[in-house]
C-alpha cells in the first residue's frame, strides 16, 4: 500500500511539473514573463480595466430630441383677451339728465292733518319719476267745490328754487282755518286737488294731484291759506 501511495505522489508531482512547464514557456513566448511567474507563485493577474460599456452613452434619440413647448391653456389665454377688451360705452340720452318740473304725473302727493299747529295740514310730495324735478313758487289748493284757490303767506318765500332728486320730497303747509275762531263761511269738506306752478308761477302745468282726506272731511274758513313749497319739513311747519 505504501508503494501505491508513493508512485502515486510521484505521478502527480510530475504532472505539475510538465503543467508549470508549459505556463512558463507560454508566457516567455508572448514577453509576459511576470505575468506568468505570477500565476506560477499563486498570485492573481493583473487584469487591465475593461473599456466603459456603451450603455453608459447617452441615448441619440434622448440627447438629440427637442423639449416639446408646453401648449398654453386656451381657457385662460380667451379670458385674459376677453379682460382687457375695453367695454363700448354706453349711449347716453341728451335729455337724460335734464330736470324737468315736478307736477301730478311724476310724483306723489299726500296730504296729512296737523295736531300741532292746529287746524293745519301737511302737503307731502315726492319724486317718483328718474330724474330731478322743481317744485316751483306754491300749491295751487282746491277743496271741494271751490272757484278759487287760497292766497300764498308771502313770508315763507325760500330762497331757492325746491330741487327734488328721484324720491326725495318737498313739504308745504296749509293753514285750514283761523284757531281764534274769527273766521267766516267755514265748511268741511272731503275732497282735495293740489295744481303744480311752473316756472313763472303765473300757470298750472301737467296734471293734479288727488291726495285723500281723513273719512270724517277738514274744515275750512275764509282763512284758509298756504306756504310755498319748502326743501324740508320743519320749513313747513313754521307758517
Amino acid at each position: 500500500m505504501s508503494i501505491l501511495r508513493t508512485s502515486r505522489t510521484r505521478l502527480v508531482g510530475a504532472a505539475t511539473t510538465v503543467v508549470l512547464a508549459a505556463l512558463s514557456m507560454t508566457a516567455c513566448d508572448d514577453g509576459t514573463g511576470v505575468h506568468a511567474e505570477s500565476v506560477a507563485a499563486g498570485t492573481p493577474a493583473t487584469h487591465s480595466p475593461a473599456s466603459p460599456s456603451s450603455s453608459a452613452a447617452p441615448s441619440r434619440s434622448s440627447a438629440s430630441s427637442p423639449a416639446t413647448p408646453a401648449t398654453p391653456d386656451s381657457s385662460k389665454a380667451g379670458a385674459a383677451t376677453s379682460a382687457s377688451k375695453p367695454k363700448p360705452k354706453q349711449k347716453v340720452s341728451a335729455s337724460a339728465g335734464r330736470p324737468v318740473t315736478c307736477e301730478g304725473s311724476n310724483t306723489k302727493t299726500v296730504a296729512a292733518p296737523l295736531n300741532r299747529p292746529v287746524n293745519h295740514m301737511l302737503l307731502t310730495v315726492t319724486n317718483t319719476g328718474s330724474r330731478t324735478c322743481y317744485l316751483y313758487t306754491y300749491p295751487a289748493v282746491r277743496f271741494g267745490e271751490a272757484q278759487a284757490v287760497p292766497p300764498v303767506i308771502e313770508d315763507s318765500r325760500p330762497q331757492a328754487v325746491v330741487t327734488l332728486a328721484p324720491g326725495e320730497s318737498g313739504y308745504a303747509s296749509v293753514s285750514l282755518s283761523a284757531t281764534d275762531g274769527s273766521g267766516t263761511n267755514g265748511q268741511t269738506v272731503n275732497s282735495l286737488t293740489v295744481y303744480f306752478h311752473g316756472r313763472s308761477g303765473n300757470e298750472s302745468v301737467g296734471t293734479g294731484a288727488h291726495p285723500s282726506l281723513p273719512a270724517k272731511g277738514v274744515y275750512i274758513d275764509d282763512s284758509l291759506k298756504v306756504t310755498y313749497w319748502q326743501q324740508s319739513m320743519n320749513d313747513a311747519l313754521n307758517w
